[in-house]
Formats: structure tokens, C-alpha cells, sequence
């Protein structure tokens, strides 16, 4: 019988995918994995310094993987949780805490199955994402992660990387 494969193991490409496309936009990109609750110096220097008490909410659990942006329009912080089944309800309000423990710009659920319907149909229906986000400045995201093509496949509610209002500077 497969052994079904742990999400951690998608972690290094997954951050690595998600560099390339901030780089695309010519981004300055720091992405770190932080599932463990290690954060590098680097990361820390970038909490402002009334905000640090997260980190001791951050010692039981972590964004999978956490970030900082710069060259961008709206530099700051992000956040990314990656779901190896389907999305559920949970995992959005995961992220919403992380999104807001960071502050961050970018918060991104990941999954390696396909976003689904009922999920996306709720998120609309209450405009959940839209009181989540806070703000059209940050980008509150959904999306696929194809583990055959080793590429996203569907972004929900939309691609932040196609829109214009995150890249200008």
C-alpha cells in the first residue's frame, strides 16, 4: 500500500514557488519555513517592536511558512498555511489569525486538493474574504497546488499576482 505523503514534505517547493512568482514582480522576497516555530533573526528584526508578545502565541503553533515582502506597493508580512486535504472553515480562520497576529499584506491557504465549491460559495455568500482581507490592500488567498505539475492551478478569490494594485511602488 502508498504511503500517502505528509504536507511538510511540499513545503520547500511551495515556498519556492511562491518566490518565483513575488520575483516575477520584482519583488524583494524573504520566505522562511516556520511550521517548527523557529524564526530566523532576519524575520524578527521585521516585527515592530510593540508587537513582539505574538511570538509568544506563535510557540504552539506557526504559519507553515512566514515572510517578508519589499519592493512592492504595500510591503509587509506573509503568511502562508498549506492543507493537504480540501479546505475547510477552520483552516480559513487559521489563516485569518495568523493574517493578523503578522499584520500581514499576503496570507496565503494552500491546498493540494481542489478549493471546494461549498467553500468558495460561502466565502461569497457572507463576503467572508472580504472582512477577512480588511482591506483591498492585502490579499487574502485560496489556491491549488498541483503536486503533479508542481504548479498553482486555481486561485480563489483571486490571483493576487494578476492584480495590479499589489505591484505598484
Amino acid at each position: 500500500m502508498l504511503q500517502e505523503k505528509k504536507e511538510e514534505i511540499y513545503y520547500p517547493l511551495i515556498k519556492d514557488k511562491l518566490s518565483e512568482l513575488f520575483n516575477k514582480k520584482g519583488a524583494i522576497i524573504n520566505l522562511e519555513i516556520t511550521a517548527n516555530g523557529i524564526f530566523s533573526n532576519n524575520l524578527k528584526s521585521k516585527i515592530p517592536s510593540n508587537h513582539e508578545i505574538i511570538f509568544l502565541f506563535l510557540k504552539k503553533a506557526a504559519p507553515d511558512i512566514t515572510g517578508y515582502v519589499e519592493k512592492v506597493a504595500l510591503p509587509g508580512f506573509i503568511v502562508v498555511e498549506i492543507k493537504k486535504d480540501k479546505i475547510e472553515l477552520d483552516d480559513i480562520y487559521q489563516l485569518a489569525k495568523y493574517a493578523d497576529l503578522f499584520d500581514a499584506k499576503f496570507a496565503f491557504l494552500i491546498s493540494l486538493k481542489i478549493i471546494p465549491e461549498e467553500i468558495k460559495r460561502l466565502l461569497k455568500s457572507l463576503s467572508l474574504l472580504s472582512k477577512l482581507k480588511g482591506s483591498i490592500y492585502k490579499a487574502f488567498t485560496l489556491a491549488q497546488f498541483d503536486t503533479h505539475s508542481n504548479e498553482f492551478t486555481d486561485w480563489f478569490e483571486e490571483n493576487p499576482f494578476l492584480e495590479s494594485i499589489y505591484w505598484k511602488e
